[in-house]
């Protein structure tokens, strides 16, 4: 699976924000979730809408992300 099946950016949508297809649901929010303690299992339980796979992809995009970033350093 690739993130690109997951994750969409529209410049309508939460200001162009990458976000979980389908909803205004930002990969930074489910970042930021992540970072501050919160569990996979406790987002899904927050937002039945999100699967497992969904977190996932935000993990992969801010991987990829990373990545590109390192290299244009």
């Amino acid at each position: 699976m690739s993130y690109r099946d997951r994750i969409t950016i529209d410049p309508r949508i939460r200001s162009g924000k990458p976000c979980i297809k389908g909803s205004r649901i930002a990969v930074a929010d489910v970042l930021d979730y992540l970072g501050g303690g919160m569990t996979a299992a406790e987002i899904l339980d927050d937002f039945p809408d999100l699967k497992a796979e969904d977190i996932q992809a935000c993990l992969t995009f801010a991987a990829e992300r990373e990545r590109r970033l390192t290299v244009a350093a």
